[in-house]
């Protein structure tokens, strides 16, 4: 097929490598700006731009393709180039912006989406990170038809990933990543040859993803250690998760934990145990025993290190 990618970070980049090598027709790419990172701040290309160039494909990263928008030029710019092309379908994966409704409607076949969720569970901006912090036994990928609203489009094709008792979410999110460029692969083929039967999500079951805020990082024991076990590894890498230790000024990065039982009448945030195998915290219900931490400034440490170099109060 003759069609637009649109998407930005590594996950769509992904998909965007998938759907080159089953030998899509691809003109143009759209991704966000660049934007600062590194210690230097400088600008830098999204995975899925560095990979359009890498290609020889053409690349527009406008601001915005709301035509009555703050950027109605680069809208409208983005518009003429679509119209050139009359894509058959633009694919779409964590793209960034908000697609109009003249998006919408442009191409012949509409705009598939690729969501990293068992839709309608975790629709929104952090289905992967939500879904192990909720204890979920597995996710997925939806292949959807897009419309108007968040994540409410017609599904046309799921695939089903597991989450382990020790997943964290940058494992997940490689996992998905796979499943994400296999599923619009043959998404596209079965498209291309019979159809593909949209279903209506069902109105049971919806769940929605919150976006992440630095905020979460900081860990409370007051709330049960299996929660804040999982929030370890949900926030893995990002926002991350911390914790304040007694004798140190700054809050300690926890990489990896479990969850433990503690002594009754344990009070929240003490330190039940210190040594090779664990620092156990008391919290809301049990302890959460820390395996993998990081001293701010620091390198992380596996918790046999850790100790060492470490006298609480």
């Amino acid at each position: 097929m003759r069609l637009v990618f649109a998407g930005t970070p590594e996950f769509a980049r992904i998909a965007f490598d998938a759907l080159r090598a089953a030998g899509h027709d691809i003109p143009l790419v759209l991704t966000q700006p660049d934007r600062p990172a590194g210690r230097g701040l400088k600008l830098t290309p999204s995975p899925v731009k560095q990979a359009a160039l890498d290609a020889g494909i053409a690349v527009a990263q406008p601001r915005s393709l709301r035509l009555d928008g703050r950027y109605p030029d680069e809208a409208a710019e983005a518009q003429a180039q679509l119209r050139a092309i009359a894509p058959d379908v633009m694919v779409v994966a964590a793209y960034g912006l908000i697609l109009p409704q003249w998006v919408l409607d442009l191409p012949r076949l509409g705009c598939l989406n690729i969501h990293a969720s068992l839709l309608p569970r975790w629709r929104g901006a952090a289905p992967i990170q939500r879904a192990i912090e909720a204890g979920d036994a597995q996710t997925g990928v939806t292949i959807m038809q897009m419309d108007a609203g968040l994540d409410t489009g017609d599904m046309l094709l799921e695939r089903v990933v597991p989450i382990g008792a020790e997943t964290n979410a940058a494992q997940l999110h490689d996992a998905l990543a796979e499943a994400g460029g296999e599923a619009i692969v043959a998404a596209l083929r079965a498209l291309a040859a019979d159809g593909l039967p949209a279903r209506k999500q069902p109105e049971a079951g919806v769940t929605y993803a919150a976006k992440l805020d630095k905020a979460e990082a900081a860990l409370d024991c007051a709330q049960p250690a299996s929660l804040l076990a999982r929030r370890v590894r949900a926030f893995n890498p990002v926002p991350g998760a911390n914790i304040r230790l007694p004798g140190l000024d700054d809050p300690v990065k926890i990489w990896r934990a479990e969850s433990v039982p503690a002594p009754a009448g344990a009070v929240p945030g003490s330190v039940l145990r210190a040594d090779a195998d664990g620092i156990d915290i008391a919290t809301g219900e049990g302890a959460l025993r820390l395996l993998e931490l990081q001293k701010a400034g620091g390198k992380r440490q596996p918790v046999d290190v850790f100790v060492r170099g470490w006298q609480p109060a």
